[in-house]
């Protein structure tokens, strides 16, 4: 086996009797979630389908996902997990992308399936997360495998979330997905065979699936969430006895919002992990004040395994806000250069791309020979976001580089405008733009989304803005919406928000 896929052997062989997955109220231990991943490995090898075949999975979050990841990883197959929010037609892109030549489906969505299906040649086997599933694995054997996988064999190919264009699938091997559980894991606990990680975030999302395995990685509890909801999510903490979680900050303020929260006991919750988006200074020390426990800025994305960088809890000081606009400083094993347009390093305090090299990225987008290299031109990843380091080696982000707004030849970006308007007492979410304008080419423009019973007007919102940032950043324009787009992970879907506002423009100016 390889060291990625020995995970499971390893603990049950230490603590066979300890839950490694749990779910409502249903519990996988260490030894029964060893066997089952050698069952499904045994299963997809008598399916024979071929070296580096290609399986896919479309299921809300669920405990079988792990049997599923560990049981391709020992079979030397690659995992494709679907996100099932998507369409019928999406769906058909990404399979038929990958070539998956076997499906596990949930019974919800296999109607969805069946749509499609007779368009997917390369389809050969679906399997129901039911009855049917559980039969097919308990047919196969127990015992170890006897395929031999390398560390650089395909183990994960998962899509990007396809903001722009179609989606990707970025390949993750058996060692970028080991380099990274073995070099991070130190610096985010420590982690005890006693605590309890909260798996909240989707398993098709790179968080989702890497804190699940950050669990059986360190002999700890994973406790799966099937779909999230705010109430749902902090019963579970009080239930579960959760002790860590990963959030992102659009699912955080809506924790914060329900009145679940008002009197729920957060005592065992010891650490609350966030990132996968901006998040306003306003929102997080709120966070920490109601949840009262230490929190953790992540930041990375699919082709870095996850994470890359971490702010870590002692920074978290009310009294220095600067520092909370920071995520942190690299993990082991990565390193981190922020970049001009002309690839050399960038001074200290100047807003650059930020490029990353380490163990952990990934190989290569399946079957895009063109999009690696522009992505990897000289073997640094190049991420698409803009940061700059501080002269202590810290990394703040502005925001994507493809959402700046140019605006009177000043670059704005968009999370800092949000930052400035989040603490406003009507504001519930916000979501900034830049739309077209005949003298500066583009104007800043804020959707606002108010919180419940609330009301303010445009004006209001300007004059909060203009007294938190520098006036050529202060929106022009405010218009209140019922709801903001986003994508499975919480981020922002700022094309989809602009479309509308360029609608018949040929020239886009970002």
């Amino acid at each position: 086996m390889s060291a990625f896929s020995d995970m499971p052997t390893r603990q049950a062989g230490e603590r066979p009797d300890a839950t490694a997955i749990s779910q409502d109220g249903a519990v996988t231990t260490f030894a029964a979630l060893d066997a089952r991943a050698n069952q499904v490995a045994h299963g997809l090898l008598a399916s024979d389908l071929g070296e580096d075949s290609r399986i896919a999975v479309l299921d809300k979050n669920s405990a079988t996902y792990f049997e599923l990841v560990f049981g391709a990883a020992r079979a030397a197959a690659t995992l494709v997990p679907l996100n099932w929010r998507l369409a019928a037609e999406e769906l058909h892109y990404i399979m038929s992308d990958a070539e998956v030549a076997l499906l596990f489906v949930a019974p919800e969505f296999a109607d969805t399936v069946g749509a499609i299906a007779d368009r997917l040649p390369k389809l050969r086997e679906i399997i129901t997360l039911d009855a049917a599933y559980t039969r097919w694995r308990d047919e196969q054997s127990a015992q170890p495998v006897s395929t031999v996988v390398p560390s650089d064999r395909a183990l994960i190919q998962m899509y990007t979330s396809g903001t722009t264009g179609k989606p990707k699938g970025a390949i993750l091997t058996h060692g970028n997905i080991h380099a990274a559980l073995e070099n991070s894991s130190p610096e985010m606990g420590p982690f005890t065979p006693d605590d309890v990680l909260q798996v909240i975030m989707p398993q098709f999302h790179i968080a989702g699936t890497m804190w699940g395995l950050f669990g059986t990685f360190n002999g700890a509890r994973a406790e799966i969430i099937r779909e999230f909801s705010p109430e749902g999510a902090v019963d579970n903490i009080q239930r579960a006895g959760i002790t860590h979680t990963f959030i992102v900050p659009a699912a955080l303020n809506a924790i914060l919002q329900s009145p679940a929260s008002r009197s729920a006991d957060f005592s065992l919750l010891a650490r609350v992990y966030y990132g996968a988006a901006p998040i306003p200074s306003d929102l997080l020390m709120k966070a920490i004040d109601v949840l009262g426990c230490a929190f953790v800025q992540l930041y990375g994305l699919t082709e870095t395994c996850g994470v890359v960088t971490y702010l870590p809890a002692e920074d978290h000081a009310p009294g220095n806000p600067e520092m909370l606009r920071s995520c942190g400083k690299p993990f082991s094993g990565i390193e981190l250069r922020i970049v001009g347009p002309d690839g050399t390093d960038v001074a200290a305090g100047e807003v650059g791309e930020i490029a990353l090299r380490g163990e952990r990225l990934f190989e290569q987008y399946w079957k895009l020979p063109e999009a690696t290299r522009e992505a990897r031109p000289d073997g640094w990843f190049r991420t698409g976001d803009a940061g700059y380091l501080n002269a202590d080696g810290y990394l703040f982000i502005h925001d994507r580089m493809k959402d700046m707004i140019v605006s009177g030849a000043e670059n704005i970006y968009p999370a800092e405008v949000e930052n400035a308007i989040f603490g406003h007492d009507a504001v519930a979410e916000v979501g900034v733009i830049g739309v077209p304008d005949k003298k500066w080419g583009e104007a800043v423009k804020a959707c606002v989304v108010l919180k419940p019973g609330a009301a303010t007007d445009e004006s209001s919102i300007i004059a909060f803005a203009r007294q938190r940032i520098a006036g050529y950043k202060v929106p022009k324009s405010v218009d209140f919406v019922a709801d903001l787009p986003r994508n499975a992970s919480g981020k922002l879907l700022r094309r989809q928000l602009r479309e509308p506002y360029w609608a018949g423009i040929d020239r886009r100016v970002n």
